[in-house]
């Protein structure tokens, strides 16, 4: 069975104003002016941080750790650098990393119901799986329709041979989240249990 969780990636929409290009931070003329405005203002967090979104934007995660880390370094208390750090940790394979940059980014955002998710998606590829569920259940706490988490959760608990712990959550989603509903009860059904409880029938 392949198990696929799902974190919340950090990426935003801009807002853009008529008669503006969207996406600012896509072009390299862009690029080169943030550099530029850095080497004249080094010590100002929000352009390091700016510079980090590009390098998301681009899939440069090991350019965008190094970019949040001048961020905390100047504004240790921005809770969404750090979050934005484990993501692309998580995402270069390096989940003891993220995990410490998430539990950063909690204790600054303790009611941030992404973080607890995105932290969870790393205790499972470390094979936390208690700790996986544990951290998915706060964020339902925080959030109880949060349908990806409760997606998560599901699988979690699929991780363990908890079943019917998964088919519960599968009850909750498909009054939240059909899609991923399917998604869920799919995978329960690989492991041979129905969306009624029941063994799964052979096909």
């Amino acid at each position: 069975m392949m198990l696929t969780l799902l974190f919340l990636s950090c990426k935003r929409k801009e807002q853009v104003p008529s008669g503006q290009v969207s996406n600012p931070y896509t072009t390299e003329s862009v690029y080169g002016e943030i550099k530029k405005k850095i080497q004249e203002n080094p010590k100002d967090p929000d352009l390091w941080y700016h510079l980090a979104d590009l390098h998301e934007r681009n899939a440069q995660y090991k350019d965008e750790i190094e970019a949040l880390k001048r961020v905390v370094e100047l504004r240790p208390d921005k809770g969404y650098a750090y979050l934005k750090m484990g993501t692309a940790y998580n995402q270069l394979g390096q989940h003891k990393e993220a995990i410490d940059a998430f539990k950063k980014a909690i204790r600054y955002m303790p009611d941030y119901a992404v973080a607890y998710n995105n932290l969870a998606i790393a205790y499972g590829k470390l094979g936390l799986v208690d700790d996986e569920i544990a951290s998915l259940k706060k964020a339902m706490k925080l959030r109880p329709r949060y349908a990806i988490a409760r997606y998560n959760l599901g699988m979690a608990y699929l991780k363990k041979g908890n079943k019917r712990e998964a088919l519960q959550e599968y009850n909750e989603l498909k009054n939240i989240d059909q899609g991923l509903a399917d998604a869920l009860i799919k995978e329960i059904d690989d492991e041979g249990l129905g969306a009624k409880g029941h063994p799964k029938r052979g096909r």
